[in-house]
């Protein structure tokens, strides 16, 4: 496979993760890194041998010899990088979420649409081996009918620096735009709107809630503006209909996994309580009796990989960047799962901020640019 050249912006936490995913697959030669930050910069560099190292994004932009960037950066910062990215003529892979709003992720779509360019996000759910047991299930008819899907994402005190992770950003609207659905809540929601079919919103009601108690020192450093918790229930086209609830913190010991219910069966995806770690599942009727079967997904996987030499492509966000960029596999919808995503956040925090249900066409006409211009 050909070796790809690309060059990652934001050199933080994310961005050693990724640079840490690029080493497990083959096809990846990263050639530079850029951050405002030039002294971690160039210990990143030196770290995971990259040659070359820039503070400006738009420096690095004129090389010609880099075909694809991965931004790195809090959530404000991807629409003015992806799209001057794509429009220097580099393909991109962006961190989620796609942006802070639904405005700057409609213009990032449209910016690649216009130069041509890939646009990638990193929807790390959607390589899971329980999304690729639920998605065989469903195009299977095992569930018939789908009508009705559930999402969450649970933890107990995990809001970003005021619980001890991470840094402030995460928790600022000025930077981050949004709180527990913007940074877990894609996570979940793009994975069941992928396994429904990608269906039109029509509709949305929620509710977002910052109420638990946190250290008042932290607090204050963090200038925390954002949900802890987010719920939601959606609309779509043609009567089906998904139910949210996302939570950084929350006094209860965990949720059910996320789930998709149909005419003829159902499915849970795994979740983890205090009492313990519950498989994937699936629900239906056998003979007239109620079975609920927990299904080997791993075994699923390894046979997969045993019929199906390009699997491979399909078991991580960067193992199918680099598989699409190559031409070997067609890129899954992942800015389009994203965007719609987004509209869906976007619109639980309208919902909860006018009171009442809120239409799509109502958050698209409303959404404004959170974009940080650099």
């Amino acid at each position: 496979m050909e070796s790809r050249r690309i060059a990652i912006i934001g050199v933080g936490q994310i961005g050693k993760h990724h640079l840490d995913e690029y080493a497990r697959v083959s096809g990846a030669e990263i050639v530079a890194v850029c951050d405002v930050n030039e002294a971690e910069a160039r210990k990143v560099a030196e770290q995971y041998q990259v040659p070359h190292v820039y503070t400006d994004f738009r420096e690095l932009l004129k090389r010609d010899d880099i075909e694809a960037v991965d931004v790195c950066l809090h959530n404000n910062f991807h629409a003015p990088i992806t799209i001057a990215a794509l429009e220097a003529g580099k393909h991109v892979y962006c961190e989620k979420p796609i942006a802070g709003s639904y405005y700057d992720g409609a213009a990032m779509l449209e910016a690649a649409k216009a130069t041509g360019r890939m646009l990638h996000i990193q929807l790390a759910t959607l390589y899971n081996a329980e999304t690729k047991a639920a998605k065989t299930l469903i195009e299977d008819g095992q569930l018939g009918k789908l009508y009705h899907a559930r999402s969450t994402g649970f933890r107990r005190r995990g809001r970003p620096y005021v619980d001890g992770y991470g840094t402030p950003s995460f928790t600022q609207k000025s930077i981050a735009s949004g709180g527990a659905l913007y940074d877990m809540g894609v996570y979940h929601i793009s994975q069941l709107l992928y396994l429904l079919g990608m269906p039109r919103v029509t509709r949305i009601s929620g509710q977002t809630y910052q109420e638990m108690e946190m250290l008042q020192e932290r607090r204050e450093t963090s200038k925390f503006d954002v949900e802890e918790l987010g719920l939601g229930l959606v609309k779509f086209e043609g009567g089906l209909t998904l139910d949210i609830i996302e939570a950084w913190a929350i006094y209860l010991d965990g949720f059910e996994g996320s789930s998709i219910v149909g005419s003829k069966g159902g499915l849970r995806m795994p979740y983890q309580t205090s009492q313990g770690q519950h498989p994937f599942s699936f629900h239906h009727t056998v003979s007239d009796m109620d079975l609920n079967a927990t299904v080997d997904v791993q075994a699923m996987n390894r046979r997969r990989h045993l019929l199906n030499p390009n699997e491979w492509a399909y078991d991580s966000s960067q193992g199918h960047w680099i598989a699409a960029l190559n031409g070997i596999v067609p890129l899954l919808p992942t800015a389009e799962l994203a965007l719609n995503t987004m509209l869906i956040s976007q619109g639980i925090y309208m919902s909860s901020a006018l009171g009442r249900e809120v239409t799509a066409d109502e958050i698209i006409a409303e959404s404004v640019s959170t974009a940080v211009r650099l």
